[in-house]
């Protein structure tokens, strides 16, 4: 029997893809590490938050990281300890409040822990400093 061939893109564009996809993840996690070291953009949630606090921690992990990540410098390390910070988040900040993601408002958390977790073993695609 012969195999159908279901690709509808080349399967050159899958590095390019997948290094568009760590830039873009990147570039919006990114948003949140300055959201709350530096109020911009501005969420009233991180309004007087301390940069010595656990928010304060993941601000400084969200920034740097986004960084590294968006340049794909250290990308399978940096995107690792992401998804780890994106597991801690959602267990400390979310689970309790109700089962499901869509009822803990913890859907982001979990779609950047995995999103992170498949670049850290996926390797950082093309457009890339380090790339593989």
């Amino acid at each position: 029997m012969r195999h159908m061939n279901w690709t509808f893109l080349p399967r050159g564009l899958a590095p390019y893809l997948l290094g568009v996809l760590r830039i873009v993840a990147a570039l919006l996690f990114l948003q949140h590490g300055s959201a709350k070291l530096f109020g911009f953009p501005h969420v009233a949630m991180f309004d007087g938050m301390s940069m010595f606090s656990l928010m304060g921690a993941a601000g400084a992990l969200e920034l740097v990281g986004g960084v590294l990540l968006a340049i794909g410098f250290l990308t399978r390390p940096v995107a690792f300890i992401l998804s780890g910070e994106m597991a801690v988040a959602y267990f400390m900040a979310h689970a309790g409040k109700a089962f499901l993601p869509i009822l803990n408002q913890g859907e982001l958390a979990v779609l950047y822990c995995f999103v992170f977790l498949f670049i850290a073993s996926a390797g950082p695609g093309r457009l890339a400093v380090d790339r593989d």
